[in-house]
């Protein structure tokens, strides 16, 4: 799984002054749609975060004016991964939007049983292309430093084998599922899955695989939620209780 870099400068970036970059770094530019007049988020060695605006680009290097910082940073400490089942229609553009916003590092758009598959979905409208401009877009509004990784729509189990590193892993459950509240006191990992599943939830087969990769089966409330609230509302969840809101 490949995490999208922000743009790191490798010298010291003082504001009301310009400075030039090139090679990565403007490379992590260009991929993050920037052009003259652009804001963007930059950090330093010691990993402090600044805002500049694009003053100049070309194919070899770009200027950028330093103009704010940030007194504490703009990424938090807790990496999310969001495994989330393709829902219908316009939701899985509204979850990567609001869970960039939220922090995610990475979002894993999966099929499972009882959701619609990209065919599908492609047939109405085709969208895919799009996760991952989303994602940029949604960067540049929140002023985040490092874009979310937006991965292709694959099948469960295929997802299910890239949690391999360590980490909470949580899968969200209609029906039954340990008390959230406790699981995440008793956590001190700065890294977790999450995997949401369709309308409809996910199936016992699909379950009991998850279980078998170290899945915790959790119920939020006792409503019932859309597949995009409860994406949403569980990384908001996740970021005030071990991240950096509130």
């Amino acid at each position: 799984m490949q995490h999208l870099e922000r743009i790191f400068i490798a010298q010291k970036i003082e504001t009301g002054k310009e400075i030039l970059i090139e090679g990565p770094p403007l490379e992590a530019l260009c991929f993050q749609g920037g052009r003259v007049g652009s804001i963007v988020t930059l950090t330093d060695p010691e990993g402090n975060d600044f805002r500049g605006r694009v003053t100049l680009l070309s194919e070899e290097e770009a200027s950028i004016f330093i103009f704010e910082t940030f007194p504490l940073p703009t990424e938090s400490s807790l990496e999310i991964v969001l495994l989330q089942a393709l829902p219908e229609k316009e939701r899985m553009e509204l979850i990567i939007q609001k869970a960039t916003e939220l922090g995610v590092s990475a979002i894993l758009p999966f099929q499972s049983e009882r959701s619609i598959s990209l065919k599908e979905r492609e047939a109405k409208q085709k969208k895919a292309h799009r996760w991952q401009h989303i994602a940029i877009k949604a960067v540049q509004q929140s002023r985040r430093a490092k874009v979310p990784y937006v991965g292709k729509c694959r099948p469960f189990q295929e997802v299910l084998e890239d949690c391999r590193e360590d980490g909470l892993r949580i899968l969200l459950c209609e029906k039954e599922g340990e008390n959230l509240k406790g699981i995440l006191k008793q956590s001190l990992t700065q890294k977790i899955y999450v995997m949401v599943g369709p309308e409809g939830g996910f199936t016992d087969r699909e379950v009991k695989l998850a279980k078998e990769k170290g899945f915790i089966p959790v119920k939020l409330g006792q409503r019932i939620l859309r597949t995009e609230t409860a994406a949403i509302s569980m990384v908001g969840i996740l970021q005030y209780v071990l991240g950096d809101l509130g």
